[in-house]
């Protein structure tokens, strides 16, 4: 009877004196299960933060999908305001994650973030395997943690170079940048002759510069572009005290206030895109998308979903004596291991995954988005989905952040490496003395050792 003492409606019948009761003991049973079985069921709301995601159409998409899912099933979601920065959103979730079930039951995760919240998260494989199995299996090993599956990847992104084709065109240049010395020269002219024509404002070449995850993205480019290695190798050494990284950080920093603004070293995502969007640059570098599933082409690399205001094109990043490099980046969904909601989060999780490969799958059978501008040199990745870790960088034209053999050090080997760059763009230190000092924290931090020196 533990049950129905707990219902209001048995609490009414209790009022009712005692002598009455005992005349009418059936009758009032019967109402007392009757009214418990009506009360109505309050539906479960799963506390999702999803706000800042990487396209600008993300927000109006979930808000498209979450709809489309409550109406399925019945479970709500609550979104939760999240930060742009990538470390800010990381210490958000651990704090949601330590709050337990009050907390949150998923949420999004940086693929460099697994190491760090394996804890706090559930091995998705045994309750996700048919949606895992749709998946390019590259991609994968990034959500591993300890064993775990942490999350399965909803999106996936790649470093990559946002072109004015008109603007090539009309300086005289019929395709984009293959390496970074084209880069420097078109942008020079492309700048010399906007402002030319008045337009005091217009620099060659935008991109991310602020002390942040954006920077080591950028930063990691312009090494494995020289052939100077990953900042971390796959064999646990550390490569980032050699004369080609010199050079990536000293060319960048040559940049600054010739082809790009002196404002670039606090520029994030938002702020670069800004300046491109605006018609005030002629290259911007940015992330574009690739869906998740097995099948996906590069042809399907996406980034807006209308056309935008300028004639616009997109390739793979420019390259050096490394080839072309393209950070690996992008998000998996997670759930919280102190959720009480634990298989609607799982259920959510499985309309994702599924709404984003048919989206994927929909998209590249109609050739890409309607106005979409084209992917430009797509031939310099033989492979969208190559193993970013593995040891060919020529063959891939992508590059991952050395957060798998860092684990759980990574969120200190970042700000170790960003924070040096960042001296050198500001001119802080000069480029050979940073990357010793860089070279003495990353051996303290991991207890790896340094990658031998070859000689020139």
């Amino acid at each position: 009877m533990e049950g129905i003492a707990t219902c209001p409606h048995a609490v009414l019948a209790r009022s009712i004196s005692h002598r009455a009761a005992r005349t009418l003991p059936v009758f009032l049973l019967a109402i007392e299960l009757i009214g418990c079985r009506q009360s109505p069921r309050e539906p479960v709301t799963l506390r999702y933060p999803h706000s800042w995601l990487s396209r600008p159409d993300d927000i109006t998409r979930m808000a498209v999908l979450s709809q489309q899912f409550t109406q399925d099933t019945g479970i709500r979601i609550t979104n939760i305001p999240t930060p742009e920065s990538t470390h800010d959103y990381l210490e958000l979730s651990r704090k949601l994650l330590r709050e337990g079930g009050s907390g949150v039951d998923l949420l999004n995760i940086d693929l460099i973030w697994s190491p760090l919240l394996e804890p706090d998260l559930i091995d998705l494989r045994p309750d996700l395997a048919a949606e895992i199995a749709l998946i390019e299996p590259q991609l994968l090993p990034s959500y591993m943690a300890n064993g775990k599956l942490v999350a399965v990847p909803s999106y996936v992104t790649i470093g990559g170079l946002e072109y004015r084709k008109d603007l090539l065109r009309e300086h005289g240049y019929d395709h984009p940048p293959k390496t970074w010395d084209e880069l420097e020269i078109m942008a020079k002219r492309i700048q010399a002759g906007e402002r030319a024509k008045g337009k005091k404002d217009f620099w060659g070449y935008v991109w991310q510069g602020t002390a942040a995850e954006a920077l080591t993205c950028n930063a990691l480019e312009w090494q494995a572009a020289e052939g100077a290695g990953r900042i971390i190798e796959n064999d646990r050494t550390i490569s980032v005290n050699n004369p080609a990284t010199i050079r990536a950080w000293e060319r960048a920093k040559r940049w600054i206030g010739s082809i790009s603004p002196p404002a670039v070293v606090s520029y994030r995502e938002r702020d670069s895109m800004s300046v491109f969007d605006s018609g005030r640059a002629a290259f911007d570098r940015i992330w574009l998308v690739t869906p998740i599933s097995k099948s996906a082409q590069a042809r399907e690399i996406r980034w807006r979903s209308s056309v935008p205001v300028v004639e616009t094109g997109f390739a793979s990043m420019p390259g050096g004596p490394g080839g072309s490099a393209g950070t690996l980046g992008g998000s998996g969904v997670a759930v919280s291991v102190h959720s009480v909601h634990r298989q609607e989060a799982i259920t959510l999780v499985r309309f994702l995954i599924r709404a984003q490969i048919q989206s994927g799958e929909k998209e590249g059978a109609a050739g890409g988005l309607p106005g979409q501008p084209g992917f430009d040199n797509s031939s310099s990745i033989a492979d969208v989905h190559a193993d970013p870790n593995g040891t060919d960088q020529r063959a891939s034209g992508i590059v991952a952040r050395p957060s798998v053999v860092s684990a759980g050090t990574y969120e200190k080997v970042t700000r170790a490496y960003f924070g040096a760059v960042h001296s050198v763009l500001t001119g802080e230190k000069k480029a050979s003395q940073a990357a010793a000092e860089l070279e003495k924290q990353l051996i303290e931090i991991t207890g790896f050792d340094a990658r031998p020196k070859v000689a020139p």
